[in-house]
């Protein structure tokens, strides 16, 4: 499996698309831009399965509708977090100057840690709220990644200032969830670059005090 990222919008929020190699793949996190997202899985002849959000920060739903609707393909969200799509002021974006961002409702409502399966792609769903209550993440053993949103970022962590956060659920989750996994796990960030669990294990100052 391969993987594409697509940094979109105002806050350069990181959309990633892991595909197989018949073409089918999965979106994380399409925040905005939805006609370039479309354009770009078109003309790379990438075809959606699924959208899934690691969280509902505004920043991460923009294009959630568009790129829905163009594919005709279901939206996964976690049930902290399912009344936030349709939410201005939960998503944030009415706290932010973005005017009012908003998606309907999802698809499928994620409750506990599973594996989810779509098509050929399996996934470990991963808890790990803090920067937000619902923040997911979505473990794919057999490309080596994690979709972790907002939660670890490279030599940093999400933040926790906004509604529903806590540091200490937030390091908790990347100590009991992400840390658990094989240290050459390629980790994709919400924002900036990608890092692997390792490199943050021996050099993430928020995580090694």
């Amino acid at each position: 499996m391969k993987w594409r990222q697509l940094p979109l919008g105002p806050l350069q929020t990181n959309a990633y698309i892991l595909h197989n190699e018949q073409g089918q793949c999965i979106v994380f996190d399409p925040g905005s831009e939805g006609k370039r997202l479309i354009t770009y899985l078109r003309k790379h002849h990438l075809h959606p399965l699924a959208i899934l959000l690691t969280h509902a920060h505004f920043d991460h739903i923009g294009a959630v509708d568009e790129v829905r609707n163009a594919f005709s393909i279901p939206v996964y969200v976690h049930e902290a977090e399912q009344d936030w799509l349709a939410d201005a002021t939960l998503n944030g974006s009415n706290y932010f100057g973005q005017g009012s961002i908003t998606a309907k409702a999802a698809d499928c409502i994620i409750t506990e840690e599973s594996t989810l399966k779509i098509g050929d792609f399996t996934f470990e769903v991963l808890e790990t709220p803090g920067h937000s209550p619902g923040s997911v993440s979505y473990y794919c053993k057999e490309a080596g990644v994690v979709f972790s949103g907002d939660v670890l970022f490279q030599m940093s962590v999400g933040r926790t200032d906004l509604r529903g956060g806590s540091f200490h659920e937030l390091v908790l989750s990347i100590e009991e969830k992400l840390f658990t996994l094989p240290d050459d796990t390629v980790v994709m960030c919400g924002h900036g670059p990608e890092t692997t669990i390792g490199f943050e294990k021996q050099h993430n100052p928020f995580l090694n005090a």
